[in-house]
């Protein structure tokens, strides 16, 4: 794992974020197990793909396709979009950083600095209904270690909601 997290570190950095203050998804959660011991609990199906980043040394996402205005894409920010989420307990409105990797729809940012932080928007819940996962992969994790993870994924999916539909689709730069 530790020559995916140098991976990660690096595009972070190569985009002005410092992976010290704001690691990447998977390295946040290593560092939560590595000081409790074990991983939070949230749900069955935040749970699975938690447990699943830590397995593959990959940052996995989930969030509620419904609640998307247009579709999702990674671009770097104009620095003006707004991102929701919680500051002190109450709802609030940041900005990202001209030039940082964020995934959004045609509303907003929903993911700053790649996979760091999502937005409260587009956040599963027990009322999604239509889940939309993004796995997230630097060199040098294999295409072929992608995949494996996305069935692993997908299997445990179909475990907890049995006759689920779905799709899979690599997503590479230019397309």
């Amino acid at each position: 794992m530790a020559e995916h997290l140098e991976a990660w570190r690096g595009a972070f950095r190569a985009f002005g974020a410092n992976p010290k203050k704001t690691p990447c998804s998977v390295e946040a959660l290593w560092k939560r197990v590595q000081k409790d011991g074990e991983m939070p609990a949230i749900d069955p199906v935040v749970d699975l793909y938690n447990a699943l980043s830590i397995r593959f040394g990959a940052c996995f996402g989930g969030e509620d396709l419904d609640r998307y205005v247009g579709l999702p894409r990674l671009v770097l920010a104009r620095g003006d979009e707004g991102f929701d989420t919680v500051r002190d307990g109450a709802p609030a409105i940041e900005q990202p950083n001209a030039g940082e990797v964020v995934w959004r729809d045609d509303r907003g940012v929903t993911c700053r600095r790649w996979n760091w932080r999502q937005c409260k928007r587009t956040a599963l819940s027990r009322e999604s209904r239509n889940l939309w996962f993004i796995i997230d992969r630097l060199p040098p994790m294999p295409l072929a270690e992608l995949d494996r993870a996305g069935q692993e994924l997908a299997e445990g999916l179909a475990h907890l909601s049995p006759g689920m539909i779905y799709t899979a689709r690599l997503i590479e730069p230019g397309l």
